[in-house]
């Protein structure tokens, strides 16, 4: 290969590649290998463990270390690309570990609030449930819930004070108004915490006659049971 070919694809490599948004080193992908290797050692054995009703969860990720600030810097300092990748993971272990992998199902994520949509930019959820949808080939309803109600940040307040914000908070969206849907629905979420808002969730659809299958999330804060 002529020395003038090397120099020039190596110009296009580093012209493709991007800064990891969690160390800022040159990277072809959206993580860097070192913090890819951070972010994977978060990945959940069995995501399954907290498959059990009320509210089944399947999680991708324990909530800490690299995935929590992955999600973190996500949100806050607008990296919504991170989302993909996070919803990339989370439609993989899905495809392989999934309780449920046999049956049609319509993903949902959980929505923002307008003003907390515009504010931030996206929803992430959203983002994170594209991505999902893109691996497994499930079927995605963007517009399957809306939030009426503008809400306080769920991680300032105690689980009883979270119903209480979350109170009249979700709305069945437009589309399922229209037509609702033909299979169980699949919430979408980047945390599981207390759970306020799948259930929430969970009710608003309920209540409009909607089956709930459970809810994947990117990371879950729920240690695993003693026994």
């Amino acid at each position: 290969m002529p020395i003038w070919t090397k120099s020039f694809k190596g110009l296009l490599n580093l012209f493709l590649e991007t800064n990891c948004p969690l160390c800022q080193r040159h990277t072809p992908d959206t993580f860097c290998q070192y913090c890819t290797k951070q972010l994977q050692s978060c990945h959940l054995k069995n995501p399954s463990y907290l498959w059990q009703q009320p509210l089944p969860v399947f999680g991708w990720g324990s909530y800490g270390g690299g995935l929590k600030r992955a999600i973190a810097t996500m949100k806050y300092d607008n990296q919504p690309q991170i989302a993909h990748t996070l919803g990339q993971f989370l439609g993989e272990t899905w495809l392989l570990k999934s309780p449920q992998q046999d049956r049609q199902l319509v993903v949902v994520p959980i929505p923002l609030h307008p003003s907390k949509q515009k504010q931030r930019g996206f929803n992430q959820a959203a983002l994170i449930a594209e991505s999902f949808c893109q691996t497994t080939g499930l079927k995605l309803q963007i517009n399957g819930l809306e939030r009426i109600k503008e809400t306080q940040a769920q991680h300032i307040l105690s689980a009883s004070e979270r119903e209480k914000n979350l109170a009249d908070a979700l709305a069945v969206g437009q589309a399922f108004r229209r037509r609702p849907p033909d299979a169980p629905v699949l919430l979408v979420d980047d945390i599981y915490t207390t759970g306020a808002t799948a259930k929430s969730a969970v009710y608003t659809l309920k209540q409009s006659g909607i089956t709930v299958l459970g809810l994947a999330a990117v990371a879950t804060a729920v240690t695993y049971p003693r026994h």
